[in-house]
């Protein structure tokens, strides 16, 4: 008896590993058959290399600054240095390095904000959308306070307030963005609870935990993911944005943002110095966007059309 239930056993799992193997077949092939799916794929990917190997493929040291070689134009343009593919800035420091060096910092705050906002907004929207009543009042009511005052006016007014750095770059940014994910999730917990299986649970006696985490969690992390991509290049832009206002990342620190606002005086004269990191700000942006609108269109049964 014991040995059939131990090969029992070891059938079942073979047979879970199958399906798992063939579950990710499944959705390679799905993937590989959009081509915006696949090429937001290789953006993003590629993007996530270069940051993880910034230190490693980065042709210069991305700080050292050469007076002698300042704004030095791209390889391909007259007067040109083959050791500076796109050039210098105004301080002779290589454009391709911080590029590299800067996709790090860039991404860095994208996702940590994303995952900070989409925690705080899927515990707040469950319960909100769960228990109803005076937590889900008071939940709303806030999210309404915080959708009255402009996103970039309270980051800028923070900012000010306790001064920039990466950290309070990241938690400014999740502290104002939470809002988007607890009014999805609280939405998606209102209409799910009434359902069938979910009022059967409660009738037996399951615990609230297991009723989200089992039959509500389930059923909206498709959506919540498909959200907390895309809101992964709104992130990106805006933490451009407020390093171009010189509140975000700070010197020493390489980002985007940054990069735009050293070379907003060059415009006229060196255009290279704030052209590629906006080319970059811009290609990493429709990478998410893509691999995003495909999740939506796979994860998302309201926008399925077959």
């Amino acid at each position: 008896m014991f040995s059939r239930i131990e090969v029992k056993k070891e059938l079942t799992l073979e047979e879970t590993k199958t399906d798992k193997k063939a579950y990710s077949l499944k959705w390679l092939k799905v993937l590989l058959n959009s081509k915006t799916g696949t090429l937001g794929l290789i953006i993003v990917v590629f993007m996530v290399l270069m940051a993880i190997l910034a230190n490693v493929i980065a042709p210069h040291d991305p700080a050292q600054t050469d007076v002698v070689n300042r704004l030095v134009p791209p390889v391909w343009a007259e007067g040109g240095n083959p050791d500076y593919i796109l050039g210098t800035d105004n301080l002779g420091r290589d454009i391709l390095s911080r590029i590299i060096v800067g996709s790090r910092v860039s991404l860095l705050v994208g996702i940590s904000a994303v995952f900070l906002a989409g925690a705080i907004g899927l515990v707040l929207g469950l319960i909100s959308g769960y228990y109803g009543g005076f937590f889900d009042r008071v939940i709303m009511r806030t999210v309404d306070a915080f959708l009255a005052i402009p996103n970039i006016l309270f980051m800028l007014i923070v900012l000010a307030v306790i001064g920039p750095s990466l950290m309070t770059l990241i938690f400014v940014l999740g502290a104002t963005t939470w809002v988007m994910y607890a009014r999805m999730v609280r939405g998606e917990t209102l209409s799910i609870k009434e359902r069938d299986y979910v009022r059967s649970a409660r009738a037996v006696g399951a615990k609230d935990i297991r009723i989200i985490s089992r039959y509500i969690l389930p059923n909206i992390i498709s959506s919540f993911i498909v959200i907390a991509t895309l809101n992964v290049a709104t992130t990106i832009i805006l933490e451009s944005s407020l390093s171009f206002l010189g509140l975000g990342i700070q010197p020493p620190d390489v980002s985007w943002g940054l990069m735009l606002s050293d070379g907003r005086e060059y415009l006229a004269t060196s255009w290279w110095v704030a052209t590629f990191p906006g080319v970059a700000i811009t290609i990493t942006v429709l990478g998410i966007i893509f691999l995003g609108d495909w999740l939506r269109d796979v994860l998302d049964p309201k926008t399925k059309t077959n």
